[in-house]
């Protein structure tokens, strides 16, 4: 074979492994903002639920404030009640303890509905505490986990690294020169051809340029995609 053809084939396999593992590499930044995203929107779930409950709560404090001063008002009515000179005037307080007794019940009416309601989002924040818990127990997990496996990658690609540049520097200059202008443009600059096929643009190559390239004796590219061209013969059977 071809002596620069035979680095060059191993340095695309050692370019596309690296690729793969910077891939990798890059994606886990990705899974630890989706960890982190459920935990915010988990805490903001738990938070919502927290602040309905201290809203009731708080409604609930004004209504009950609300009821103790009417129920002051209408113990000084009923005091005022004893001290009046005629029958109008006494008639006209008892429809001013009559109104406010009609507050009354009507605050009191709605302190139950407070408390009831404040017994709900209780219980609702109990259940997202639980599940912010759960969910933060999780992202602890998965970014410990996420920074190993980054550790692993970023040793990876520095191993892949350095094997690639030492197969680089076994290359002649102009074999090397014409790997990186066409994997420039087209991503990757060796491909294998099978079945006379290039197998990444899928160009049938001509009889004459198949037989040419099945020796492997010279840097020969693809009419199509101008990728640098290898054959793998096939492993012949020995029958016993």
């Amino acid at each position: 074979m071809h002596a620069d053809l035979e680095k060059l084939i191993q340095l695309q396999h050692a370019e596309s492994e690296l690729r793969q593992v910077e891939t990798e590499l890059a994606e886990v930044p990705r899974h630890k903002e989706e960890s982190d995203k459920r935990l915010k929107e988990e805490r903001s779930r738990l938070d919502g639920a927290k602040e309905g409950l201290a809203a009731c709560q708080k409604t609930r404090r004004q209504l009950e404030s609300e009821l103790q001063d009417l129920e002051t008002k209408r113990s000084k009515y009923k005091g005022q009640l004893m001290d009046v000179k005629t029958n109008k005037e006494y008639t006209a307080m008892l429809h001013e303890i009559e109104s406010v007794e009609r507050e009354v019940r009507g605050r009191e009416d709605l302190i139950l509905v407070e408390m009831e309601k404040a017994e709900t989002l209780a219980a609702e924040v109990k259940r997202e505490e639980a599940a912010f818990k759960s969910v933060e127990e999780s992202f602890r997990s998965e970014s410990k986990t996420l920074d190993e496996k980054a550790a692993v990658l970023q040793r990876k690609a520095a191993a892949l690294g350095a094997d690639r540049d030492a197969v680089a520097a076994t290359v002649s200059p102009e074999a090397l020169e014409l790997f990186h202008r066409i994997a420039k443009k087209r991503g990757s600059a060796v491909a294998e051809v099978k079945d006379s096929t290039c197998q990444l643009c899928h160009l049938k190559l001509r009889l004459q340029m198949f037989v040419e390239l099945r020796h492997n004796e010279a840097i020969i590219q693809c009419p199509s995609c101008s990728r640098i061209l290898y054959y793998e013969p096939t492993p012949t059977l020995v029958v016993p």
